[in-house]
């Protein structure tokens, strides 16, 4: 059963681990990596990548990119959300710390924070517009 759009906008925005794919090019399939996200119902969504990462310019180069998140229980329930790029900016500490925050104990956030900046390199973070979604809950299987 397709989810309205209340239902997939509520469920991108809960803090699933996304699948993101970009194209990867003529004989490529398309790039696939996890990735942490952050998305506000009628929002965009962002991601924070390293700047001088492959997905990073593979996603320059499409000038677009899908998040796709699913969930197991207690039904089986995923959405995909497909768009063009909006933005791409320097990242922040405070960005750093906002979607870390979304996924890992408060008590680990300053910790891998620390971490983060200092050893991942210059991060920058790419806004996308929701443009198309698939959504569907399946149930309990």
């Amino acid at each position: 059963m397709a989810l309205t759009r209340e239902e997939r906008e509520q469920f991108l925005a809960e803090p699933h681990v996304a699948a993101l794919s970009v194209d990867a090019g003529a004989g490529r399939a398309p790039l696939t990596v996890p990735v942490w996200y952050q998305y506000a119902p009628g929002g965009n969504a962002w991601v924070l990548t390293g700047l001088h990462s492959r997905k990073n310019q593979l996603i320059q180069a499409s000038g677009r990119f899908t998040l796709m998140v699913d969930r197991v229980e207690p039904t089986v329930r995923y959405a995909s959300v497909e768009g063009p790029v909006i933005d791409t900016i320097p990242a922040t500490l405070e960005e750093l710390r906002e979607v870390a925050a979304r996924y890992l104990p408060a008590e680990k956030v300053d910790g891998y924070v620390d971490f983060a900046w200092k050893n991942h390199g210059e991060q920058i973070v790419v806004h996308m517009r929701p443009e198309r979604w698939v959504s569907s809950d399946l149930g309990q299987l």
